[in-house]
């Protein structure tokens, strides 16, 4: 009477539950098993775990069944255990559950087999999918696929750290499309975004690994450099200006060009992001008045 009551609460739990005695045959199947794995009772009670019946897979395709399956460990060692891995639903695609292991052992303490709970973690799955999209899109400008203010503000955040704690000096530059107005007059703004993504990808491809370009704002970008003295940061600003002076966008039988006037400076230790970005943007006016595409830096 009482393993009856015991089944009954088993069988209705939302979660799957099933259990293997010592030889890994699968004893019982509860209906939370049934409906989470598409497999019936009957289908898999009498049959052992180890014909790879869920196989279970890790992140990286690994069938778990097979080589590393954690209910074999836990009929070794006694140890719980827990994982997120993906079984085998009999309608043929992958689930993604969270299985949590332990033993089963009888009154002298000896592993006589092992229960695993596992629910579905589908729903949790798609939260963090969304929650990582949510967050990359409060990250990227969705126009040029560059990182934006938010993005930028927070990595000069840590850029700044690292200079007071580490002594890692970094370079700022502000870069200003040059005469983007006219373009957007005479050809119209979907040009103009095309030219604003051809500007951003190439001042991207210029930059090395450890450097990144973030969109500020309309035809504004700003770039933080790490890790450079005086030459190697003059070395990168004109090698941003070169390469945008050469890009070229097809349009209408034509090539429309563009030109970027840029202004840096090398980070202080005592700089905010508005300290440092008000010296840069000094210093891109300056290539301003000096007649545009030009590179001017504050390296004092």
């Amino acid at each position: 009477m009482q393993q009856d009551f015991h089944k009954d609460i088993l069988d209705n739990l939302y979660d799957g539950v099933y259990f293997v005695d010592s030889g890994r045959i699968i004893t019982y199947w509860n209906h939370g098993a049934e409906r989470i794995s598409g497999f019936d009772a009957k289908e898999v009670v009498g049959r052992s775990c180890a014909d790879n019946l869920l196989m279970h897979v890790d992140d990286h395709g690994e069938q778990l069944c097979v080589n590393g399956c954690p209910l074999a460990r836990t009929l070794e060692d006694g140890e719980t255990r827990e994982a997120e891995v993906y079984l085998h639903h009999k309608a043929g695609h992958r689930l993604p559950v969270c299985i949590r292991i332990a033993p089963i052992r009888d009154q002298s303490g000896r592993i006589v087999g092992a229960v695993e709970i596992f629910s579905d973690n589908s729903a949790r799955r798609e939260r963090q999918q969304e929650l990582s999209e949510l967050k990359q899109m409060a990250m990227i400008d969705p126009l040029t696929g560059l990182g934006n203010r938010r993005a930028a503000t927070l990595d000069f955040e840590r850029k700044i750290k690292a200079q007071r704690h580490y002594r890692i000096p970094f370079g700022l530059l502000f870069i200003d499309l040059d005469t983007f107005k006219t373009v957007n007059d005479t050809f119209g703004h979907e040009v103009g975004d095309r030219v604003l993504v051809m500007v951003a990808k190439t001042l991207a491809c210029a930059l090395r690994g450890v450097d990144k370009v973030y969109r500020w704002g309309g035809e504004e970008f700003l770039a933080l450099v790490p890790g450079v003295d005086v030459t190697t940061f003059q070395g990168i600003a004109e090698r941003m200006r070169q390469l945008v002076e050469s890009a070229a966008l097809p349009l209408s039988g034509d090539m429309l060009r563009a030109t970027v006037s840029i202004g840096g400076c090398l980070a202080k230790e005592t700089d905010t992001l508005e300290t440092a970005l008000k010296r840069a943007d000094a210093m891109m006016y300056q290539s301003k008045n000096a007649g545009r595409n030009c590179t001017s830096l504050d390296c004092l």
